[in-house]
């Protein structure tokens, strides 16, 4: 399970992004992979999987 903090989520369009916290690489977040809500600065863990256009951050939950 990965770390890391929510650095942009859009609500309205259901996308953002969330920045590693032991890598510092940042990666795309849909809302379908969202366990719990999300807004930025939030503390979150998540998993990575393979998406359509590289990898995204999948089962994000609160930390």
């Amino acid at each position: 399970m990965n770390k890391g903090t929510v650095k942009f989520f859009n609500v309205s369009k259901g996308f953002g992004f969330i920045k590693d916290a032991d890598s510092d690489n940042e990666y795309f977040v849909h809302v379908s992979g969202l366990k719990d809500q999300i807004k930025e600065n939030d503390q979150v863990t998540f998993e990575l999987a393979e998406g359509k256009k590289g990898i995204n951050a999948v089962n994000v939950k609160l930390a």
